[in-house]
């Protein structure tokens, strides 16, 4: 199999994932917890409670823009901090996911994974923005 068509085949898995999990996110925020509600959230973590919204509302049209592959790249980039932001939240609470309140290794691997994402590109079925650079074949 070609190495590039096999590279643009991973990269659209990786984005299909990381934009459904972005979305289910997003909605849950919005949905379940109330837009309200995840605004306390952040205020009991200290943080504004501005941030709640705004973090819904980023991971919901990066979840779009991801699943549609536009500017994948940057949205990945754009992503990364508040998925950083969310390792920081969990990081007295341990490594493992089965600990109370959750660990850091789960949105620690959510930032790897995005950081693959910038590297790739969109990959196949990407509507917009550059794929991964290749050097040039003949």
């Amino acid at each position: 199999m070609n190495s590039n068509r096999t590279a643009d085949a991973a990269a659209l898995l990786l984005r299909v994932a990381l934009g459904v999990l972005y979305l289910a996110h997003s909605l849950q925020k919005i949905f379940v917890f109330t837009l309200p509600g995840t605004a306390q959230f952040f205020v009991s973590l200290g943080l504004p409670g501005w941030l709640g919204y705004l973090t819904a509302f980023v991971e919901l049209a990066g979840g779009i823009a991801l699943l549609a592959g536009i500017q994948v790249r940057w949205v990945a980039l754009v992503l990364l901090p508040f998925m950083l932001g969310a390792m920081s939240t969990h990081l007295h609470n341990g490594w493992g996911f089965a600990s109370p309140n959750g660990g850091w290794e789960y949105p620690a691997f959510w930032a790897v994974t995005l950081v693959v994402q910038a590297l790739l590109g969109g990959g196949l079925l990407a509507l917009g923005g550059a794929k991964a650079m290749r050097p040039a074949t003949a």
